[in-house]
């Protein structure tokens, strides 16, 4: 894989590096676009208030798009046991805040994932780390929500996956139809989860509020 910014942290061995320094060219490069940017929307990029914009607005953009440098399944593999469990495993309320690829606005919401394991469990804290790592692209909510699934059941093979990922968008709130209440909701499943009784038993699981 090739890092388009430099990842330094020794002790983050499982795929999910920290960004501590940007490529500076890189940030050179999306800076002078967003400098000329301001100048065709008719600001001026050398007035106090705007003369770091570019440089902050380039750092904010590869941080917002990091997941691109980021293995999802060595995520997963890193973390893999042996476990002869076979009952549904579910992490939900996962908080995702992605971009559209539409218009580059954000989206954001919630995901909730299940799975049946088939001999291997994964730590948990590995699968919201697979959904950031995916969230962190110009995405569509349809495209990140099979991503998840698949990356899931392509790498753990549990007896089935099931995500379901509910967000509100950006480029329906600020512009276009500007309805700020509306929230799109996607969901995939594959195996044991496409059987009714077993799906119907994770969307009450993800409906329910308790954490007990």
């Amino acid at each position: 894989m090739t890092l388009t910014r430099q990842m330094i942290d020794e002790n983050e061995m499982d795929g999910y590096a920290k960004i501590d320094q940007y490529n500076p060219h890189i940030i050179r490069r999306i800076a002078d676009k967003y400098r000329s940017i301001l100048k065709d929307i008719g600001e001026n990029p050398d007035r106090e208030g705007l003369r770091h914009t570019p440089d902050r607005v380039a750092k904010a953009l590869q941080f917002l798009t990091h997941g691109y440098d980021l293995d999802p399944a060595e995520i997963l593999r890193t973390a893999m046991f042996r476990e002869e469990y076979q009952q549904m495993v579910i992490v939900k309320d996962i908080e995702i805040y992605s971009l559209c690829e539409h218009h580059v606005l954000p989206f954001f919401g919630k995901a909730h994932v299940a799975y049946i394991p088939d001999g291997y469990i994964v730590g948990l804290s590995k699968i919201p780390r697979v959904v950031d790592a995916f969230a962190r692209r110009l995405q569509v909510q349809e495209r990140l929500t099979v991503e998840i699934r698949n990356c899931i059941q392509s790498t753990l093979k549990p007896l089935g996956v099931a995500v379901v990922i509910e967000a509100q968008h950006m480029c329906m709130v600020m512009r276009g139809i500007q309805k700020q209440h509306s929230v799109a909701t996607t969901s995939a499943f594959t195996g044991e989860f496409e059987q009714e009784k077993t799906r119907a038993e994770f969307i009450r699981l993800i409906a329910s509020r308790t954490t007990a």
